[in-house]
C-alpha cells in the first residue's frame, strides 16, 4: 500500500509517520510537507533513511500538483494532518488558515476522489481534527461525536468546514472516510508557540511565563505518542464514515498546569522550590477565548480497545526530559537554523 500522510514534519504529523514507518513495514509512506515554520525534518532524522520513507515537500494548497502526486503514486489512504493550528496566528491571519485548511483539504479529497473513483474497496481519507470546532462547554458536560458545531475562532472554524466537507465527500461521492476529533496534545518534537513547550523554553531561559487572563481555562490534554497509537487504530479499524473523538481523560486549568509544569522544571533545573513559579505573569485575554474544552473518547475506547499509556504527570515529565535532552533541537528551532535541514539534505 502507498499511504500519503500530510503535514508528517510537524509536531503531530512526525510522530504518526514514525509510527507508521516502523510499524507498517510493508506500506511504502509518503510524507508531504510544505515545511512552513511548524514543519521539521528534525523531527525524522532517525527514520529519514528507511526504505520505506519517502519526503515529498509541496503544499496542499496547489491543486496541480496535489493532483499530480495522487496520479503518480497511486495512493491507497490518506493520513491528512496538515494544517494551521495556531488560534492566535489565526486571529492575526484567518485568510492563511481559510488556504490550507479548507482548500488545501478540498483539494486533497478531489484528488481521493477522481483516483480511486468506484475503485473504493480498501481506500481510506482519514481526517484529523480538533475538538475545538464543537466550541466551548460550561463547567459540566463532555465533547460527544454528536456534540453540535459552534466554533469561536478563525481556526476552529476553518476546521469544522474542512470537517463538513469530507463528510460531504462520503455523503455525494462515496468516498471512504474517517474524521477524529483530538483534544490538546503536548509531547516531543512540539514547536514551541504552544503552551507546553513555550513555557518549557521559557523557565530554561528565566523568561515569563505569559498566562490568560486568570489561567482557569480548562483543556483535556493527550500524550501525543498517544495520539498516534489511535490514528494508526482508527485508520486500520475505524469504521468508513464514522467520527472518533480522543481525548486524554485528563482535564487541567491551565494555570495548575503551569505550575505542575513550574515544579517539576525546578526538580530537573536543580533550582529551589517555587522559582519558576515567579515568571509567571497574567497577560489580556485573546478575543473568542473558549472557557473549557473535555472530551468524551468512550466511543474509540469501547470500539478499538484504545486507552491512554501515560498520566498526565507521566507524559509532562517525558516532555521535559526529551527537551532537556535536545538542546541542539531547541535552539534550531528557535533560532530558525532547522529550516535549512531541508536544503542540507534534499537540495540537488
Amino acid at each position: 500500500m502507498n499511504i500519503l500522510i500530510t503535514g508528517g514534519a510537524g509536531f503531530i504529523g512526525s510522530h504518526v509517520v514514525r509510527r507508521f514507518v516502523n510499524t507498517h513495514r510493508e506500506y511504502n509512506i509518503y510524507n508531504l510537507d510544505a515545511l512552513t515554520y511548524a514543519g521539521n525534518l528534525e523531527n525524522l532524522r532517525d527514520i529519514e533513511d528507511a526504505p520505506n520513507y519517502h519526503f515529498i515537500k509541496g503544499d496542499i494548497v496547489d491543486e496541480g500538483f496535489i493532483k499530480g502526486l495522487f496520479e503518480k503514486h497511486r495512493f491507497d489512504g490518506v493520513v491528512h494532518l496538515a494544517a494551521e493550528s495556531h488560534v492566535d496566528r489565526s486571529i492575526t491571519d484567518p485568510l492563511a488558515f481559510v488556504r490550507t485548511n479548507i482548500i488545501g483539504t478540498v483539494n486533497l479529497l478531489n484528488a481521493a476522489r477522481d483516483l480511486w473513483k468506484d475503485q473504493t474497496a480498501d481506500k481510506r481519507f482519514y481526517h484529523v481534527s480538533t475538538d475545538e470546532v464543537y466550541g466551548s462547554l460550561g463547567a459540566e458536560g463532555l465533547f460527544t461525536e454528536t456534540t453540535s458545531y459552534d466554533p469561536n475562532s478563525p481556526y476552529s472554524a476553518s476546521k469544522a468546514s474542512s470537517d463538513h466537507f469530507v463528510r460531504a465527500y462520503g455523503e455525494t461521492y462515496g468516498l471512504p472516510y474517517v474524521i477524529s476529533n483530538c483534544s490538546n496534545n503536548y509531547g516531543p518534537n512540539h514547536f514551541p508557540e504552544k503552551l507546553v513547550p513555550l513555557f518549557i523554553n521559557n523557565i530554561i531561559e528565566n523568561k515569563p511565563l505569559p498566562v490568560y487572563g486568570d489561567g482557569k481555562y480548562t483543556r483535556d490534554w493527550l500524550f501525543v505518542e498517544d495520539h498516534a497509537v489511535a490514528i494508526d487504530l482508527v485508520f486500520h479499524k475505524g469504521k468508513n464514515h464514522e467520527t472518533y473523538n480522543i481525548g486524554g481523560f485528563n482535564e487541567w486549568q491551565n494555570i495548575d498546569l503551569v505550575k505542575l509544569l513550574c515544579k517539576l522544571m525546578d526538580q530537573k533545573l536543580g533550582r529551589d522550590a517555587g522559582t519558576s513559579e515567579k515568571l509567571i505573569t497574567y497577560v489580556k485575554d485573546r478575543p473568542g477565548h473558549d472557557l473549557r474544552y473535555a472530551i468524551d473518547a468512550g466511543k474509540i475506547s469501547k470500539e478499538l480497545g484504545w486507552r491512554p499509556s501515560v498520566t498526565f504527570e507521566q507524559g509532562l515529565e517525558r516532555t521535559i526530559d526529551w527537551y532537556l535532552s535536545n538542546e541542539e533541537w531547541l535552539n534550531h528551532v528557535t533560532s530558525g537554523d532547522y529550516q535549512e535541514y531541508y536544503d542540507k539534505m534534499y537540495a540537488q
